[in-house]
């Protein structure tokens, strides 16, 4: 048996735009440049899976964007060395079932592991097993609840569900010698763990995960080690090329993460670099951004290991959100009356005795049931 196992994590891989470019013309290396060693070396190499693998199909209805890759792009998967993907997130069902199950299908035709996903509620919490070098190891892989997530017959994502996660940390606690959770949740673009997710990602910890890797938020949202295993709040973007971002903005800075098991120790070291800024794909910090990144995320580790300055540093990001989810609780809609309503020209419909209502409607639990299967019943 070998001292040590070397897992690399990545977040979310989104083979679209020019990073699709390069793989229709097959220049792999151009995606990857001087972290591929990193990915190579690995003893298990994984990223996030962002888009369901489909040639065309039937987008679903929901909210935000619609994406989807070719087939061909688990070639660049293959090439990289990646041999499992995670694919519990918000994305996946994006072309619903025959997306879903052709992304399962092109995996399996590749030897790649995947997990978080299935047919059905049953088959998408399954733990994925891997024996290597004498040990046996255990990934769970949940998606917070935005429109890719099942919770019965039909398929999706393994969905956050606090019981669930429960169970199944248990069962992989008495199967395997290393449990890695990874999530796919927290808020885009809020480069710390809001006070919830903190509490969340320790208990999974206290319930006997080695390591807690989260993505979603496409920045880097700090991390911390609790009890002596890490926790990783979110690792921003891997590959995921965007027509809006590409000024330098933290959408195009991303950090992979190279756990280092062995023996009652789970240890790791941080791989921060930039993504699909000026060129596509990914290229490793130079030194001093990586000094940079180093002390920042120092800074992200004291302020989440301090409850107030964390609830602080949330309350201020919610104020700077708080227009667009206002505009959204409003039943007008006009962009120009909308508009009015945040420069303070025109006063607000939803007044305090409404913001009660909605607040008990979703705050307590058994209002909340009622109203999520008012919502989810096609028929109303």
């Amino acid at each position: 048996m070998n001292d040590t196992i070397n897992i690399f994590i990545s977040g979310d891989f989104a083979p679209i735009y020019r990073v699709l470019d390069l793989i229709e013309s097959g220049k792999y290396e151009l995606i990857y440049n001087d972290i591929l060693p990193f990915i190579k070396n690995a003893d298990i190499a994984i990223t996030n899976l962002e888009v369901p693998l489909i040639e065309s199909g039937t987008a679903i209805q929901k909210t935000g964007p619609n994406l989807k890759a070719p087939v061909k792009s688990v070639e660049a998967l293959k090439y990289a060395g990646f041999n499992m993907v995670t694919l519990a997130n918000n994305h996946i069902m994006d072309y619903g079932w025959d997306g879903l199950k052709s992304t399962m299908t092109v995996c399996e035709k590749h030897d790649i592991e995947y997990v978080g996903v299935g047919e059905n509620l049953n088959e998408a919490i399954k733990i994925k097993y891997i024996n290597h070098q004498g040990y046996v190891l255990a990934f769970i892989n949940a998606a917070e609840n935005e429109w890719s997530t099942t919770d019965g017959d039909e398929p999706g994502a393994n969905p956050l569900n606090e019981i669930n996660q429960y169970y199944q940390i248990a069962e992989a606690k008495k199967n395997a010698d290393f449990v890695i959770l990874i999530m796919h949740g927290g808020h885009e673009t809020y480069d710390l763990p809001s006070p919830r997710i903190k509490k969340l990602y320790r208990y999974f910890i206290d319930l006997g995960a080695d390591a807690v890797v989260g993505h979603h938020t496409h920045c880097f949202s700090g991390h911390e080690v609790y009890h002596g295993k890490p926790i990783f709040y979110s690792l921003g973007n891997f590959v995921f090329d965007s027509e809006k971002f590409r000024n330098n903005s933290d959408w195009n800075k991303g950090c992979a993460v190279l756990l280092k098991l062995k023996k009652n120790v789970t240890d790791f070291d941080l791989i921060p670099f930039y993504q699909c800024n000026e060129k596509a794909g990914v290229s490793l910090f130079n030194e001093d951004d990586k000094i940079t990144f180093l002390k920042d995320a120092e800074s992200k580790t004291i302020i989440i290991q301090h409850d107030t300055l964390l609830t602080e540093n949330f309350k201020k990001f919610v104020h700077r959100q708080s227009r667009m989810y206002l505009s959204f609780l409003e039943p007008i809609k006009n962009k120009y009356i909308l508009a009015a309503m945040n420069r303070g020209i025109l006063a607000r419909l939803i007044n305090s005795k409404q913001k009660r209502l909605l607040l008990n409607l979703i705050k307590a639990e058994a209002h909340r049931d009622i109203l999520l299967n008012l919502l989810n019943d096609k028929k109303l």
